[in-house]
C-alpha cells in the first residue's frame, strides 16, 4: 500500500495547509462524524452521530467532508509509526501463541467450513525460549484494516499507513514454551468492532503477573486473520448497530467464551485443539488452572464477561471496562444479568463520562444501577478520572505517541487526545488499570486480598469508589 506524506509547512508545494490545520481537520471531521460520541452511543463500542455547533468549523478548517482523506505529499519527516507498547510490571517473561478454532455445533455457511470458526491467543508466562522472536502486535491484514478504519472512516485526516501495528514489537515471545507451573486463566472479549488485540498492555501485564490469558476475536464482529492469510473483516463502522443487533451480538459472543472454555479443557486434557493441528507451546495442558477462572471486557466485551458468568459457572470472577449491561444505553433493554446480578464477584470499572450509578448524576446508566443493586455476590463499582471510554484501550497511549511523532509538540493534540480518550496522562492511566484489573484477579481467583480494592487510596487518587 502507498504511503503518502503531509506537506511540509515550509514547503513551497504545499497546497496552503500546515499539520495544525491538518491535525485540526481531523478532529473537527471527528467530531462531526460521531468519533468522539461515546456518551450518546451504546457505549459498546459503537461510535454514533452527534451534532456538533457549526460555528467550531472556523475559516481556518478544511472541508470536514474532505478532511480525513486527504494525502498532501512532500513531508520527509513522516513515517508509519511504530508503538512503544508499557513494559508489564510483572516478573515472568512471556510467551503467546495463536490458534485456529472450529466450532462445529454452531453452522456458519460464509466460512470454508461451514461453522463457526475463531482466532484465540494465549498470552501465558513462559519458560525457557532462546531466539524466539517477539510476536508483532497484529497480523498484517489485521494491521491494514485497523489503520484504515482510523485513517479513513473515522477521518482523523492522517496519511493511510500511519499506525504501523504489524511491525510494532510486543514483548511476547511466539510459540514458546509456557513455564511448568499452573495459572488461572483469564478469558479476554473486546469491543464492538475492535481487534483482540488492541488491549494487549492490559493482557501482556496479567501475563507477566502468572496468569494465562485468552484473548478472542468475535467472527463477522472484529476483523479477524486465519491461518493462510484468510481475512474476514469487521462490522461496518458505518452502520451503528440497534440493541436487537446489540443483543443478539451478546449471545453469540457467550457462545464463543462458553466454546472457547470447552476448548480449553480439551487442551488440558492433552489434545491440540489447533484446526490446522499446528504443534503449540509445550506445557500449554499442564499450565491452565481451569479451576480458577475469570473473564474481563472493554465495552461490549464487558456486557458479554457478565452475561456469560450468568450462563456459566465456570467462571468464578468477572471485570467489565466501560460497557453498559444493556442493549441500548439510552433505550434499553435491561440486559439478563443487569436485573438479575451474579453470585460471584464482579468488578464495574467506568471512565469519567459513562455508567454512574447515580441517578442525578449526568452519565447514569440505569443498567449499572440495576445491576449494583440485584448483585448478590462481591462488588465494586471504580471510575477512572479524566477518561473517554477508549482510554480503556492501548489507544490511550497509541494516539498520544502517533500524533507527537507526527505532529511533534503542536498544542492542538491536546485537545485531540481529550477529545478522544480523556485528558488523563496514558502512564497514570495504563497503571491504574494494571494495577487495579491484577488485584481483583488476585483477590478473587488466588485469594490474596489486596488494599487497593478496600477504598479509595492515596497512590491512585485518580481511581474513585463509586458506592
Amino acid at each position: 500500500m502507498t504511503n503518502f506524506r503531509p506537506s511540509s509547512p515550509n514547503s513551497p508545494s504545499s497546497p496552503n495547509l500546515t499539520r495544525r490545520h491538518l491535525l485540526r481537520a481531523g478532529l473537527a471531521t471527528g467530531l462531526a462524524t460521531g468519533l468522539t460520541a461515546g456518551l450518546t452511543a451504546g457505549l459498546t463500542g459503537v461510535a454514533q452521530a452527534r451534532p456538533v455547533d457549526p460555528d467550531a468549523m472556523t475559516a481556518d478548517l478544511l472541508d470536514p467532508a474532505r478532511a480525513g482523506r486527504l494525502r498532501p505529499q512532500g513531508d520527509p519527516d513522516f513515517h508509519p509509526v511504530k508503538f512503544r507498547l508499557p513494559q508489564p510490571t510483572g516478573r515472568k517473561a512471556l510467551g503467546t501463541t495463536a490458534i485456529h478454532l472450529i466450532d462445529r455445533s454452531r453452522p456458519d455457511p460464509s466460512m470454508p467450513s461451514g461453522q463457526r470458526e475463531l482466532m484465540i491467543s494465549l498470552w501465558y508466562p513462559a519458560g525457557m525460549f532462546g531466539q524466539a522472536p517477539l510476536a508483532k502486535y497484529m497480523p498484517p491484514r489485521t494491521a491494514v484494516e485497523v489503520d484504515e478504519t482510523w485513517t479513513g472512516d473515522y477521518g482523523l485526516a492522517l496519511p493511510s499507513g500511519s499506525f504501523d501495528f504489524a511491525n510494532t514489537d510486543t514483548h511476547a515471545r511466539v510459540d514458546v514454551p509456557m513455564q511448568r507451573l499452573r495459572h488461572p486463566v483469564v478469558l479476554f472479549s473486546p469491543g464492538y468492532q475492535y481487534s483482540r488485540f488492541v488491549n494487549t498492555a492490559q493482557v501482556e501485564d496479567l501475563a507477566g503477573r502468572g496468569y494465562v490469558v485468552v484473548t478472542m476475536d468475535h467472527s463477522h464482529e472484529t476483523p479477524v486473520e486465519f491461518p493462510g492469510g484468510r481475512f474476514l473483516p469487521g462490522a461496518s463502522t458505518e452502520e451503528p448497530a440497534d440493541p436487537e443487533d446489540i443483543r443478539k451480538a451478546v449471545e453469540t459472543r457467550t457462545a464463543d467464551a462458553r466454546f472457547v472454555l470447552d476448548q480449553l479443557e480439551r487442551l488440558a486434557g492433552g489434545e491440540n485443539i489447533d484446526a490446522e493441528g499446528k504443534d503449540l507451546p509445550g506445557g500449554l495442558a499442564d499450565g491452565l488452572d481451569l479451576r480458577k477462572v475469570g473473564m474481563f471486557g472493554f465495552a461490549l466485551g464487558g456486557y458479554t464477561a457478565a452475561n456469560t458468568m450468568l450462563e456459566d459457572e465456570r467462571i468464578l470472577a468477572g471485570l467489565d471496562l466501560d460497557g453498559t449491561l444493556q442493549d441500548d444505553r439510552l433505550k434499553g433493554p435491561l440486559g439478563e444479568v443487569a436485573e438479575k446480578g451474579l453470585d460471584r464477584p464482579f468488578l464495574l470499572f467506568g471512565s469519567a463520562e459513562t455508567q454512574r450509578t447515580d441517578p442525578g448524576g449526568e452519565y447514569y446508566d440505569k443498567s449499572w444501577a440495576s445491576f449494583w443493586a440485584a448483585q448478590r455476590g462481591e462488588k465494586l463499582n471504580l471510575t477512572l478520572a479524566s477518561t473517554k471510554q477508549r482510554a480503556f484501550t492501548d489507544y490511550q497511549f497509541v494516539f498520544s505517541q502517533l500524533f507527537h511523532d507526527i505532529y511533534g509538540e503542536d498544542p492542538i493534540i491536546t485537545s485531540v487526545m481529550k477529545a478522544l480518550v480523556g485528558s488523563a496522562k496514558p502512564a497514570r492511566s495504563v497503571l491504574a488499570q494494571r494495577e487495579y484489573i491484577a488485584a481483583f484477579f488476585d483477590q478473587t481467583l488466588r485469594r490474596r486480598p489486596s488494599l487497593l480494592l478496600r477504598g479509595d487510596s492515596a497512590k491512585f487518587p485518580e481511581v474513585r469508589f463509586t458506592r
